[in-house]
């Protein structure tokens, strides 16, 4: 599964389903897919991810499959593209939607 991040403001941010839920799951939203932000509630929902990423240690997750020869990638690093469309949502005064 993949969810797709949207606001008007800013490119759609795509991920893998269990990045995407866990992230919506950090900002306070619930899991629901599809779902939405109010514009008012998005500022709530940016301070709610970063706080939460800010307790967790920089957990490494392997990019590929085991044995492969991948670069590792933190939730962090993961978590960046969704931080930007959040703060772009914000100065536009816009809402957030994904599916």
């Amino acid at each position: 599964m993949l969810i797709t991040f949207k606001t008007k403001a800013y490119a759609n941010i795509t991920m893998f389903g269990d990045v995407g839920l866990g992230l919506l799951q950090l900002m306070g939203f619930g899991s629901d897919v599809p779902g939405a932000i109010d514009s008012a509630d998005v500022p709530t929902a940016l301070a709610n991810l970063k706080a939460a990423l800010d307790k967790m240690p920089q957990q490494v997750e392997p990019a590929g499959e085991a044995g492969e020869d991948q670069p590792a990638v933190s939730l962090h690093t993961r978590a960046l593209p969704l931080i930007e469309l959040l703060q772009a949502a914000i100065a536009d005064e816009d809402y957030v939607r994904w599916e």
